[in-house]
């Protein structure tokens, strides 16, 4: 890794998220921390420090995204991308384009196909990808990651037939005949796709360091990464190399939790580069796949109420297993019955251990009693806001109503919670100046709709940004040593092309990145 600079950083517009500072014109930079912060008087009183003249720019503690499959959104940018695709046709000729270039008989891997763009929203079959692709097998997961779309080779590939059952918290979708059609939901998908060959380790770690310019390119010094232990060990190996250009608080898949106990790891172990999580839990679907743990139907659906992905005693179990050794979880929970359940279990889980920083993540509906729960049982909060405006037609359509309680930022902040932003890429984009903007509009960037979607729930951007900063650092146990601009704390800091706390709202997804700097060494400069 580069040497830390020493530096004096003045004539800046530093919004620190350091209550007992909040604003501040110059940092003094020693060895990697921040050695003071305070107005442009440190230039004369730290002698030989080099001086970098910010010129009036607004500058923000570094971001982390606090939720991200960081490999897989790295590799699937050498995969069929079908994230805009407007129709079944759009996505086969995608395919189409990819097999062509495909020797016979190799897998071709794809991400990003959501029905609930294509007209009638039906859901596509093995037969369609077979018209493009009969000597490949296919694998594609939709846009939510809960939902795969597989061809007739595939299938056959991973051994799923017309007498293959349902796995536990998993469907196989099947014709009138009771053939699979190529339509796989949640863990069915999961168990489907350890068949597909995995990429080497050395191909993770050139994607992993593909990836890394483009988010210091995006102000991203950190992230809290929920993958797999081919994810884990890359990320390890780059350590040791000394490559390892993000801060990574890396989650414990729930399949790995009596590993994790056996050698004994704890929630927080590691150091400032590299750390262990929580548990990773899946409570329920998605909303897109209609697939998340409601109290009442879908609107229009009558007997569809989703599915949960672990029973309340797998879930009891787990949380009590985890948290008796020390491991928080972060739990997986989209519909209202999805959090009620996990709330539920969590407030048990508080009467038997020490307090420790339990997570839900995404909490996207929640019933209006579910709301202060979060704040009693100081549960975190850990949400994507661009899901709110990417969702918003769809948790319509069949939320109805309900939808006061979804992506609820505001209600949750006036009770105290503390919340941690990401992206959820590859779902989403992680622009986190994307998120900011969803955060405080409620719109998207093209301004739809006029006054946001459920404004009530709008924040301030401190308040969003917040999120990426301190709030990600609370939600890893880190806030003593980052997340705001203070004294002590590593000299983590991104210099903006614009001040988003003052230009119109509607401006903030074009704000760019001047400058990223990690431990005090200058990674990204525009």
């Amino acid at each position: 890794m580069t040497m830390a600079q020493d530096m004096v950083l003045y004539h800046g517009d530093f919004h620190t998220m350091d209550a007992e500072r909040p604003r501040a014109q110059a940092v003094v930079v020693s060895q990697g921390r921040i050695a003071a912060v305070g107005d442009d008087s440190l230039a004369d009183e730290w002698p030989g420090y080099p001086r970098v003249d910010l010129e009036g720019k607004a500058v923000i503690p570094g971001l982390t995204d606090s939720h991200i499959h960081f490999v897989s959104h790295a590799l699937a940018q050498q995969r069929v991308d079908l994230r805009d695709a407007s129709s079944p046709e759009d996505a086969l000729r995608r395919v189409a384009d990819r097999v062509a270039e495909t020797e016979p008989g190799r897998w071709v891997l794809g991400r990003g196909w959501d029905r609930n763009l294509w007209p009638g929203g039906r859901y596509p079959t093995r037969w369609d990808l077979d018209t493009v692709a009969p000597d490949n097998p296919v694998f594609l997961w939709s846009k939510d990651g809960h939902v795969a779309w597989l061809n007739s080779r595939a299938l056959e590939g991973i051994g799923t037939g017309q007498n293959t059952p349902n796995p536990p918290g998993g469907e196989v979708i099947r014709d009138v005949h009771g053939r699979p059609t190529g339509i796989l939901k949640e863990n069915a998908a999961v168990t489907a796709e350890k068949s597909v060959p995995t990429p080497s380790d050395s191909e993770i770690e050139e994607a992993i360091l593909r990836m890394t310019p483009e988010f210091h390119a995006m102000g991203l010094v950190g992230i809290h990464d929920f993958e797999r232990k081919d994810a884990f060990r890359a990320f390890q190996h780059l350590l040791k190399e000394g490559r390892l250009g993000l801060r990574v608080n890396m989650g414990i898949p729930l399949d790995a939790l009596d590993a994790a106990i056996t050698v004994g790891l704890r929630s927080g172990f590691g150091n400032r580069w590299l750390r262990i999580g929580n548990v990773k839990i899946f409570s329920d679907g998605t909303l897109g796949s209609r697939t998340a743990a409601m109290l009442e139907p879908f609107e229009g659906e009558p007997d569809n109420c989703g599915m949960l992905d672990i029973s309340p005693e797998g879930l009891r179990d787990a949380i009590r297993k985890a948290g008796s050794a020390g491991l928080a979880v972060a739990v997986h929970a989209i519909g209202d019955r999805a959090n009620r359940l996990v709330l539920d279990v969590m407030e048990e889980a508080r009467r038997r251990e020490d307090v420790m920083r339990h997570r839900i993540e995404h909490a996207q509906l929640l019933a209006e009693e579910d709301i202060p729960r979060f704040a009693s049982l100081g549960v975190i909060a850990s949400m994507q806001p661009i899901h709110a405006t990417a969702d918003m037609e769809i948790a319509d359509l069949h939320w109805g109503e309900r939808c006061k309680g979804a992506y609820a930022f505001r209600s949750l902040l006036d009770l105290g919670v503390h919340l941690a932003f990401g992206s959820d890429a590859p779902v989403e984009s992680p622009n986190p100046f994307l998120g900011i903007h969803a955060a405080v509009t409620r719109q998207r960037a093209d301004g739809t709709p006029a006054g946001g979607w459920h404004p009530e729930q709008r924040i301030s951007v401190e308040e969003a940004v917040r999120g990426y900063t301190m709030g990600a650092a609370y939600a890893s146990g880190e806030e003593r040593i980052r997340g705001s601009i203070s004294h002590g704390k590593l000299a983590d800091m991104v210099v903006l092309s614009q001040d988003i706390f003052s230009v119109h709202p509607s401006e903030i997804p074009d704000t760019l990145v001047l400058m990223t700097m990690i431990d005090g060494v200058v990674v990204f400069q525009r």
